[in-house]
């Protein structure tokens, strides 16, 4: 078997192990969004051709998921007020950039946050448009990266402009949601992880965030030109994540041969696409290190900032 087609099984077999993982992903207990609020509500810059409508529901194996999204928005979940800290965090899911795992990696992580203290917003950043034949495309393009890095190009700019704009759209609105605009921080899986990163590497002052999760990221440049001023950074993955795992670690080491703060969180096992779902296996407790991690930081302490 050659080189290309090793990688190729190898992805299949990464793919067969997500299908497994969101198989398992069950619907959190919680309550709907205090909000959902357009990123751009006179039009988001730039385009690509959509002809079907979003559509927001479950998809077995893959969970509940959102698609089409050509409207970004971000759901607002804020945290019980005698829990509230003032930290707050932008959560952009997965999915391939052809879809979102709303609920495992976006809604059902944004209740944990709220029981932290944290007020979360999943954002719905733009995607590539599907249609009946659905997951087909997806499924062939996790087998060949060149096509799908060739899809995803022209979506970049588009989902940087998300990024960028759910961190000054939250900034914005501090007083409202009772959060402080210095500790606004962004968590992203899988595709999420490399729009938090591609927001970060803008390094745009006013729509850089405060700390930076990045949850088995994907999709990432070949060069990580590294801000000075990038904030701290969290990053997780299984060591059996043949999508996400020379990438996780490739982005660990650039923050950390920057000279900026960082932590890489191994796991032997566990897969591609966890999210916050129990599955039995040792990624289940990630959500304990990344709490620690947080509290680390600082960055759940109870306190009010001036404007915040």
């Amino acid at each position: 078997m050659t080189g290309v087609r090793l990688r190729r099984a190898a992805r299949a077999g990464a793919l067969l192990a997500l299908l497994a993982s969101v198989a398992y992903a069950q619907p959190a207990p919680g309550g709907s969004p205090a909000a959902i609020v357009p990123l751009w509500p006179q039009g988001a810059p730039g385009a690509l051709a959509w002809t079907r409508p979003e559509t927001d529901a479950a998809s077995p194996p893959l969970g509940e998921i959102v698609r089409n999204v050509a409207r970004p928005t971000l759901e607002v979940y804020l945290p019980d007020p005698r829990l509230a800290t003032g930290a707050a965090m932008i959560v952009a899911p997965g999915g391939g950039f052809h879809m979102l795992t709303i609920a495992n990696e976006g809604r059902d992580v944004a209740r944990w946050l709220n029981s932290l203290g944290a007020a979360a917003f999943v954002l719905k950043y733009r995607l590539l448009p599907t249609g009946d034949d659905f997951p087909g495309p997806l499924f062939a393009m996790l087998t060949h990266p060149e096509t799908m890095s060739a899809a995803v190009a022209p979506l970049r700019p588009l989902d940087t402009a998300d990024g960028e704009q759910a961190v000054r759209l939250v900034r914005a609105n501090a007083r409202k949601w009772r959060i402080a605009p210095k500790r606004v921080g962004m968590m992203g899986f899988s595709a999420g992880g490399a729009v938090t990163v591609w927001t970060i590497l803008q390094n745009h002052r006013d729509s850089r965030p405060d700390l930076a999760m990045a949850i088995y990221p994907g999709a990432l440049p070949d060069t990580l030109d590294v801000p000075a001023a990038a904030p701290p950074l969290f990053v997780l993955v299984a060591e059996d994540d043949r999508l996400a795992g020379p990438d996780s670690k490739r982005l660990a080491a650039a923050w950390q041969a920057r000279g900026v703060a960082s932590e890489l969180q191994l796991y032997p096992t566990g897969g591609h696409g966890f999210g916050i779902a129990k599955r039995g296996k040792p990624t289940d407790d990630w959500p304990t290190r990344a709490e620690a991690w947080l509290r680390g930081q600082g960055w759940l302490n109870r306190r009010r900032e001036r404007g915040g």
